[in-house]
């Protein structure tokens, strides 16, 4: 049986009725916030504009300069998905806006460390750029850019991660969390902001007469703003839906990069049929996990291909480098496990939150143990590994649990203990962190201290939100594509799940025991379902089970049918 918690069904405030949407999505539209067409129906031509930002007059003015000299310009970018598709978003953007020298540099995670570090400034100086764009980096990066403008550079920063206490002495800085700033989504992903700063430099373009005919057409981008956007794990605001759904359109078309399409084609996915599931589930871990054990640039070089052929051979070898990803990720998440365990056993039982150790763990791969850990044992989770062999140096990756904000408890944290944390950064549920090794024991009796002080009680408690039960008439094909095709779906705009009661007609165990497969019928009639559930605990299920699902087509072996993915059973 699943672990225990609370199943909440969502409130569903007055809405609609809208034209030609079924009921069921009027109901999960509303429950979400979408009350209407306008806040359902999502238009390019309603995004926020690009004039609200703060800085971008001062930033399109550098770059518009640095193209009309021919100055080469070279972007900085991150070493997760959000960073590769940003520089390839900026990279290809800015070529299509009439730059001649263009290059990109992304930071090598153990050599660089984080963004724009002096570090990767002495890499770049054999390169002697005019002009730096930063791309999903660059808010903390003072040293960094100092060291930069210390040569002659300009900097400019395009970034979404929170400001710390002091900015960057920067040219101009774009982030729409920065202070001041009044741009109304304060949560786009990095390759959105930069996304942005190329409309914007493409308004300033075309005002000043430079395209002899129509100025390039940027929407060509949206697919990698998509996979950027969705792979954040950024909350899906308006203005984020209406750019993931725009690219989703572009990906399921075809008319998409010739390095997503091969991934695409790597992790067996379809593209008339790609969701967001696949995006963050099949096509991100793949170029993710470049920037964890290899150099990010491999991923980069996918999504800027425009050959075919070796798109696939780029994507290919990420494949590979993702295989071996995951057969090191497991291995760290059973030593995490026994570390966990061993800590709850000396203090009788579980703390409110875990800081973890481990001198032979990967430091690319610590935020994918703490996501692990975060998600088995809900609670916040820091886990650390050595910046580099051998060395005194320690990185770590912080994930936390909805209503916990984890960047704010480590600035809590630094704040109360000065020195402790040299630097740290990042988000709500995210957040990064070097730890010199002789702070760790300090680190997590104050990071616990903190958890302890700021995390209410209540939030420990699993839940799993539902849209209600389906009726009998709604387990059909019909309704599955509608679901898939619609959303999209993501954080803050979750995926439908319903819950109804079941019979269990049939079970039996798939994978040596580690999945179910189930024939079931609702309580109150209707088709015999066929269903799934991944992860299974080994306890048969009884003849009667209360279950939290989604409902998704099924298209193995072109049958065309329907399935439910079983997110949680309980005894009816």
């Amino acid at each position: 049986m699943s672990p225990a918690l609370r199943i909440r069904r969502r409130a569903v405030p007055a809405h609609g009725p809208w034209r030609d949407m079924h009921p069921v999505l009027q109901r999960i539209y509303a429950a979400r916030g979408a009350c209407d067409d306008a806040a359902a129906l999502l238009r390019l031509a309603r995004l926020h504009p690009p004039a609200e930002l703060g800085g971008i007059d001062a930033a399109t003015a550098l770059l518009a300069e640095a193209i009309a000299a021919d100055r080469h310009i070279v972007v900085v970018g991150d070493f997760d998905c959000d960073g590769a598709t940003g520089t390839a978003t900026a990279v290809l953007g800015l070529r299509m806006l009439g730059a001649g020298r263009v290059s990109y540099q992304v930071p090598h995670r153990v050599q660089h460390g984080y963004g724009l570090s002096p570090a990767l400034v002495e890499v770049l100086a054999e390169r002697a750029p005019d002009l730096v764009l930063t791309v999903d980096n660059g808010i903390a990066c003072l040293a960094g850019v100092a060291a930069a403008r210390a040569r002659g550079w300009r900097v400019v920063v395009s970034d979404h991660h929170l400001p710390g206490p002091a900015l960057p002495a920067a040219d101009a800085i774009v982030n729409p969390n920065a202070p001041g700033c009044a741009f109304p989504s304060k949560c786009m992903a990095g390759v959105g902001v930069v996304f942005y700063l190329l409309l914007a430099l493409r308004r300033r373009l075309q005002d000043a007469g430079t395209f002899a005919g129509a100025p390039p057409d940027l929407a060509e981008l949206l697919d990698l703003v998509a996979v950027g956007t969705v792979a954040d794990l950024v909350r899906l605001d308006y203005n984020n839906r209406v750019l993931v759904a725009a690219g989703l359109r572009r990906l399921r078309e075809g008319r998409c990069r010739p390095g997503l399409r091969a991934l695409a084609e790597v992790a067996g996915r379809r593209l008339e049929t790609l969701s967001t599931t696949d995006i963050g589930f099949a096509l991100a871990p793949r170029l993710n996990a470049a920037g964890r054990l290899d150099d990010m640039g491999l991923g980069i070089e996918c999504l800027l291909a425009d050959d075919p052929q070796r798109a696939r051979e780029y994507a290919a070898a990420l494949d590979g480098i993702n295989a071996e990803r995951r057969a090191l990720q497991q291995q760290m998440v059973d030593e995490a496990d026994r570390l966990a365990a061993a800590v709850g056993l000396e203090q009788g039982a579980a703390p409110l939150a875990l800081s973890l150790f481990d001198p032979g763990w990967h430091p690319g791969v610590v935020g994918l143990v703490a996501s692990k850990l975060k998600e088995r044992l809900h609670r916040p989770v820091v886990a650390f590994a050595p910046a580099d062999e051998g060395a005194d140096e320690l990185r770590g990756s912080a994930r936390s649990i909805p209503g916990f904000h984890i960047r704010d408890a480590l600035a809590a944290v630094d704040a109360a203990h000065p020195g402790l944390i040299p630097r740290f950064g990042g988000h709500a549920m995210a957040a990064g962190l070097t730890l010199p090794l002789a702070h760790l024991e300090r680190f997590g009796a104050a990071f616990q201290a903190e958890v302890e002080r700021g995390l209410d009680a209540e939030l420990l408690e699993q839940e799993l939100a539902s849209d209600g039960p389906l009726a009998a008439d709604d387990f059909c094909r019909e309704l599955a594509e509608l679901l898939r095709a619609a959303g999209p779906w993501g954080q803050g705009f979750p995926e439908p799940v319903f819950d109804n009661a079941f019979e269990v007609l049939d079970c039996r165990e798939l994978s040596g025991g580690r999945h179910l497969r189930l024939r079931l019928r609702a309580s109150d009639g209707g088709p015999v379902l066929s269903a799934i559930r991944f992860g299974w605990d080994g306890v048969p299920p009884p003849a009667r089970i209360h279950a939290a699902y989604q409902l998704e087509p099924d298209d193995f072996r072109e049958r065309r049918d329907i399935q439910l993915l079983l997110r949680h059973i309980a005894p009816a």
